[in-house]
């Protein structure tokens, strides 16, 4: 009798009930979003506009430095993927016998009823998100370094780098927000990778002793070329290189642009002289070259120049070209930091090298340049430009080529204990040649021309060329090293 009187009971309650079958039972929540009451259709809305709140909450990206990257739930693509969960509100308390049914009315009496919420993520819009603004804050590692001022070394004091992993943080992010994230204002931090400053005071604190210097005058040069050995010695001055690290001075000293401090100036070029933005940059790398072998660094690239330069000896020169892809590289192989310091003054470059001599005070190195063949530079060469009007003449100096080797010597107390090559050096050998503009409306002078060309002979040209032109125009010399 007591079970017929529960399940009348609850039939007579269904009765009542009846007119509401199609709407959500009261304590049925989907996350915060009470649903009771409310229809398939109201239900939806009422979670679409949940959804739209939380577009809206602040999410931090904490990215190098804990700097904030500010986001919301829009700018990362929330989207509302069960949408399922409607109908399982519609259907509680409409399912199974009557007992069952009954029993989860009484449990909603008492006990809300949470469905969960399930969203999905832009992974395209976090990538961007992070690459474009949280990288912003990533900073390279400084090393430990010197600089040198009033004869004297300071310490400058290092800097940490930091880096954002985009991929593991693309990750962190997902999965922070699909399992964790509770829908209020959180901080998310990112996968930042720290990089520590190489060396310190203490460890720079050894260097103090001359270990190679070298000095070459261009007193001879033009105001850019000057001007273009002046900032190449800038760019490489202060220099601070640790145990095992390699240094290349074309990386050092390019771009060869004018933002970065070069002027046009002549340079060799496949046996020419040509006029380049840099032109006397070799002068620089030539006079580090000689400082390091002084020093006895490890060398790992050098390059003779294409024709023979006059500040140095043969095969002591080291030519960088951006076009030839020739470098100068050398690596520390001492167990002490080294220091570079680039000087001009009155006219001439001088690099040196400091660290920690750790060479027996008895041992001296000298270095010898051996010329093993001269090649003279042959007869003039001539060639018209039809081009260019009468009167144009361009003269660019011979070159002799040789070929030589250089050699180090180590004597111990006078005495020498070694000697060995240290490179070979071919340069070429290019005549003097002139090139002679032959457009003209006279037929008589071009004839005259024309014919002083068929000689060979450039001063009997360009005397001709004089005498049908005035004023007559001036040889143009040019001597230089390539880029």
């Amino acid at each position: 009798m007591g079970i017929l009187l529960l399940v009348m009971t609850f039939m007579c309650g269904m009765t009542v009930q009846a007119k509401g079958e199609d709407t959500i039972k009261t304590g049925v929540y989907a996350e915060k979003v009470d649903l009771s009451g409310k229809t398939g259709v109201e239900a939806k809305a009422a979670i679409e506009a949940y959804v739209e709140e939380l577009k809206q909450v602040e999410i931090i990206l904490l990215a190098a430095n804990n700097e904030q990257v500010v986001t919301n739930g829009e700018e990362l693509g929330i989207t509302w993927v069960n949408t399922e969960v409607v109908d399982e509100a519609l259907e509680l308390g409409t399912h199974g016998n009557i007992v069952e049914r009954y029993k989860m009315l009484k449990d909603l009496e008492h006990e809300n009823c949470v469905l969960p919420l399930k969203f999905e993520y832009d992974l395209q819009a976090i990538s961007n998100l992070l690459t474009e603004e949280a990288a912003k804050h990533d900073q390279e590692a400084v090393n430990f370094s010197l600089k040198r001022e009033n004869d004297a070394f300071q310490v400058v004091t290092g800097q940490t780098g930091y880096k954002l992993d985009v991929e593991t943080s693309i990750d962190l992010v997902y999965d922070y927000l699909t399992q964790e994230w509770d829908h209020n204002p959180c901080n998310i931090p990112l996968d930042i990778a720290v990089d520590e400053p190489h060396g310190s005071a203490e460890e720079l604190s050894v260097v103090q002793d001359l270990l190679g210097t070298f000095t070459t005058s261009y007193s001879t040069s033009g105001a850019s070329r000057s001007a273009n050995v002046e900032n190449g010695a800038r760019l490489i001055n202060g220099v601070t290189l640790y145990p095992g690290e390699e240094f290349s001075t074309y990386d050092a000293v390019s771009p060869f642009s004018v933002k970065n401090g070069y002027h046009m100036a002549g340079s060799y070029l496949n046996g020419k002289v040509v006029d380049s933005l840099g032109g006397g940059i070799c002068q620089a790398s030539t006079t580090l070259y000689n400082a390091v072998l002084k020093a006895e660094l490890e060398i790992t690239e050098r390059h003779n120049h294409s024709m023979i330069v006059s500040y140095v000896d043969p095969s002591a020169d080291a030519a960088i070209a951006e076009s030839s892809g020739k470098d100068f590289k050398f690596v520390n192989n001492t167990d002490y930091p080294i220091y570079i310091e680039g000087i001009t003054k009155n006219r001439k470059v001088t690099f040196n090298v400091y660290g920690k001599e750790t060479r027996d005070s008895g041992r001296q190195v000298r270095y010898e340049s051996e010329v093993l063949e001269v090649i003279p530079p042959g007869v003039d060469q001539i060639y018209a430009d039809a081009a260019q009007p009468l009167g144009y003449v361009v003269i660019e100096s011979a070159h002799t080529g040789y070929k030589a080797k250089l050699w180090k010597i180590v004597t111990e107390n006078g005495v020498e204990v070694s000697r060995e090559q240290v490179n070979s050096s071919n340069y070429k050998m290019t005549p003097r040649s002139a090139t002679i503009g032959t457009a003209t409306d006279n037929p008589e002078a071009l004839e005259q021309v024309m014919a002083a060309i068929a000689t060979s002979n450039i001063d009997h040209a360009n005397a001709v060329v004089a005498g049908l032109i005035a004023p007559p125009p001036s040889e143009e010399e040019y001597d230089d090293e390539e880029e």
